[in-house]
Protein backbone atom coordinates (compact mmCIF):
# COMPACT_ATOMS: atom_id res chain seq x y z
CA UNK A 1 0.00 0.00 0.00
CA UNK A 2 1.27 3.46 -0.81
CA UNK A 3 2.13 5.61 2.16
CA UNK A 4 -0.24 8.54 2.75
CA UNK A 5 1.31 11.93 2.95
CA UNK A 6 0.46 13.79 6.11
CA UNK A 7 -1.02 17.23 5.71
CA UNK A 8 0.62 20.16 7.48
CA UNK A 9 -1.10 21.29 10.65
CA UNK A 10 -3.52 24.15 10.19
CA UNK A 11 -2.05 27.58 10.91
CA UNK A 12 -4.47 28.08 13.79
CA UNK A 13 -3.12 25.04 15.64
CA UNK A 14 0.50 26.13 15.28
CA UNK A 15 -0.39 29.69 16.35
CA UNK A 16 -2.11 28.33 19.47
CA UNK A 17 0.90 26.16 20.28
CA UNK A 18 3.25 29.14 19.87
CA UNK A 19 1.05 31.27 22.12
CA UNK A 20 1.04 28.54 24.77
CA UNK A 21 4.85 28.33 24.69
CA UNK A 22 5.19 32.12 24.95
CA UNK A 23 2.76 32.32 27.88
CA UNK A 24 4.24 33.09 31.29
CA UNK A 25 4.17 30.33 33.87
CA UNK A 26 1.59 30.87 36.60
CA UNK A 27 3.16 31.61 40.00
CA UNK A 28 0.13 30.77 42.16
CA UNK A 29 1.89 28.11 44.22
CA UNK A 30 5.30 29.78 44.47
CA UNK A 31 6.38 31.12 47.84
CA UNK A 32 4.86 34.52 48.57
CA UNK A 33 2.10 34.12 45.98
CA UNK A 34 -1.62 33.36 46.33
CA UNK A 35 -3.95 32.06 43.66
CA UNK A 36 -6.30 34.81 42.57
CA UNK A 37 -9.87 34.24 41.49
CA UNK A 38 -10.70 36.98 38.98
CA UNK A 39 -14.28 38.28 38.72
CA UNK A 40 -15.25 40.85 36.10
CA UNK A 41 -17.72 43.19 37.78
CA UNK A 42 -20.37 45.35 36.18
CA UNK A 43 -24.05 46.07 36.70
CA UNK A 44 -25.38 42.73 35.40
CA UNK A 45 -27.23 40.43 37.82
CA UNK A 46 -25.03 37.43 36.99
CA UNK A 47 -21.98 39.18 38.51
CA UNK A 48 -23.30 38.45 41.99
CA UNK A 49 -23.27 34.70 41.22
CA UNK A 50 -19.66 34.89 40.05
CA UNK A 51 -18.73 36.97 43.10
CA UNK A 52 -20.25 34.46 45.53
CA UNK A 53 -18.52 31.49 43.91
CA UNK A 54 -15.12 33.18 43.63
CA UNK A 55 -15.23 34.58 47.17
CA UNK A 56 -16.09 31.17 48.60
CA UNK A 57 -13.32 29.44 46.62
CA UNK A 58 -10.80 32.13 47.59
CA UNK A 59 -11.68 31.84 51.27
CA UNK A 60 -11.72 28.00 51.31
CA UNK A 61 -8.40 27.69 49.48
CA UNK A 62 -6.57 30.58 51.20
CA UNK A 63 -6.54 32.42 47.89
CA UNK A 64 -7.20 36.01 46.89
CA UNK A 65 -10.21 37.63 45.23
CA UNK A 66 -9.55 40.11 42.41
CA UNK A 67 -12.32 42.29 41.00
CA UNK A 68 -11.88 43.83 37.56
CA UNK A 69 -13.94 46.70 36.21
CA UNK A 70 -13.34 47.66 32.59
CA UNK A 71 -14.16 51.17 31.43
CA UNK A 72 -15.16 50.60 27.82
CA UNK A 73 -15.03 53.41 25.28
CA UNK A 74 -18.53 54.35 24.14
CA UNK A 75 -17.64 56.36 21.07
CA UNK A 76 -14.66 58.00 19.46
CA UNK A 77 -14.53 61.48 20.91
CA UNK A 78 -13.50 64.39 18.72
CA UNK A 79 -12.48 66.54 21.68
CA UNK A 80 -10.00 65.52 24.32
CA UNK A 81 -11.95 67.27 27.11
CA UNK A 82 -15.06 65.16 26.42
CA UNK A 83 -12.97 61.99 26.44
CA UNK A 84 -11.38 62.98 29.77
CA UNK A 85 -14.82 63.57 31.33
CA UNK A 86 -16.06 60.20 30.06
CA UNK A 87 -12.95 58.46 31.42
CA UNK A 88 -13.38 60.17 34.81
CA UNK A 89 -17.05 59.13 34.92
CA UNK A 90 -16.04 55.55 34.12
CA UNK A 91 -13.55 55.49 37.00
CA UNK A 92 -16.17 56.97 39.36
CA UNK A 93 -18.61 54.28 38.28
CA UNK A 94 -15.94 51.63 38.94
CA UNK A 95 -15.48 52.90 42.50
CA UNK A 96 -19.23 52.78 43.07
CA UNK A 97 -19.42 49.21 41.73
CA UNK A 98 -16.52 48.16 43.99
CA UNK A 99 -18.32 49.67 47.03
CA UNK A 100 -21.50 47.83 46.07
CA UNK A 101 -19.71 44.49 45.68
CA UNK A 102 -17.83 45.09 48.95
CA UNK A 103 -21.21 45.40 50.72
CA UNK A 104 -22.46 42.27 48.95
CA UNK A 105 -19.38 40.34 50.12
CA UNK A 106 -20.05 41.39 53.71
CA UNK A 107 -23.74 40.44 53.40
CA UNK A 108 -22.67 36.97 52.17
CA UNK A 109 -20.43 36.52 55.22
CA UNK A 110 -17.04 37.31 53.66
CA UNK A 111 -16.11 40.14 56.05
CA UNK A 112 -12.45 39.07 56.25
CA UNK A 113 -11.95 38.85 52.49
CA UNK A 114 -10.41 42.04 51.07
CA UNK A 115 -10.56 41.96 47.27
CA UNK A 116 -7.99 43.52 45.01
CA UNK A 117 -9.77 46.19 42.92
CA UNK A 118 -8.51 46.68 39.37
CA UNK A 119 -9.74 49.24 36.82
CA UNK A 120 -8.71 48.96 33.18
CA UNK A 121 -9.69 50.94 30.09
CA UNK A 122 -10.44 49.32 26.76
CA UNK A 123 -12.47 46.50 25.29
CA UNK A 124 -13.59 44.12 28.03
CA UNK A 125 -12.44 40.76 26.62
CA UNK A 126 -9.08 42.21 25.53
CA UNK A 127 -8.42 43.78 28.93
CA UNK A 128 -9.34 40.57 30.75
CA UNK A 129 -6.89 38.59 28.65
CA UNK A 130 -4.19 41.25 28.98
CA UNK A 131 -4.56 41.37 32.79
CA UNK A 132 -4.37 37.58 33.08
CA UNK A 133 -1.23 37.55 30.93
CA UNK A 134 0.36 40.27 33.10
CA UNK A 135 -0.61 38.90 36.54
CA UNK A 136 0.91 35.45 37.05
CA UNK A 137 -1.09 34.95 40.28
CA UNK A 138 -4.46 34.83 38.52
CA UNK A 139 -5.39 31.15 38.43
CA UNK A 140 -9.10 31.15 37.58
CA UNK A 141 -11.48 33.49 35.76
CA UNK A 142 -14.99 33.25 37.24
CA UNK A 143 -17.91 34.41 35.12
CA UNK A 144 -21.64 34.38 35.82
CA UNK A 145 -23.95 33.12 33.09
CA UNK A 146 -27.21 34.91 32.40
CA UNK A 147 -30.56 33.19 33.00
CA UNK A 148 -31.79 34.67 29.75
CA UNK A 149 -32.87 31.91 27.32
CA UNK A 150 -31.21 33.79 24.44
CA UNK A 151 -27.76 32.86 25.74
CA UNK A 152 -25.28 33.06 28.61
CA UNK A 153 -24.32 36.66 27.92
CA UNK A 154 -21.78 38.22 25.56
CA UNK A 155 -18.76 37.88 27.85
CA UNK A 156 -19.35 34.20 28.59
CA UNK A 157 -20.08 33.48 24.93
CA UNK A 158 -16.93 35.31 23.84
CA UNK A 159 -14.45 34.00 26.42
CA UNK A 160 -15.82 30.55 27.26
CA UNK A 161 -16.85 29.90 23.67
CA UNK A 162 -14.46 30.09 20.77
CA UNK A 163 -11.27 31.04 22.63
CA UNK A 164 -11.71 28.73 25.64
CA UNK A 165 -9.29 26.13 24.29
CA UNK A 166 -6.42 28.61 24.17
CA UNK A 167 -7.32 30.80 27.15
CA UNK A 168 -4.42 31.27 29.61
CA UNK A 169 -6.32 30.07 32.74
CA UNK A 170 -9.35 27.88 33.49
CA UNK A 171 -12.72 29.60 33.18
CA UNK A 172 -15.46 28.78 35.68
CA UNK A 173 -18.97 29.67 34.52
CA UNK A 174 -21.54 29.90 37.32
CA UNK A 175 -25.10 29.14 36.11
CA UNK A 176 -27.41 32.13 36.54
CA UNK A 177 -30.37 30.14 37.87
CA UNK A 178 -28.57 29.07 41.07
CA UNK A 179 -29.34 30.91 44.31
CA UNK A 180 -26.51 32.36 46.38
CA UNK A 181 -27.04 29.60 48.93
CA UNK A 182 -26.73 26.93 46.24
CA UNK A 183 -23.59 28.56 44.85
CA UNK A 184 -21.95 28.74 48.29
CA UNK A 185 -22.78 25.07 48.89
CA UNK A 186 -21.10 24.14 45.58
CA UNK A 187 -18.03 26.33 45.99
Amino acid sequence: MPKKKSKPAPAKTTEAAAAARARKKRQIFAEGHKRKFLVVVDETPECESALAFAASRAQRTAGQLALLYVVEPDVDFQWLAVEDVAREEGHSKAKAVFRLFGRKLKAMGFEELVPEEIVREGMKSEEITRLIEEDEDIGVLVLGASKDPSGPGPLVANLAGGSAGTFPVPITVVPGHLSIEEILALA
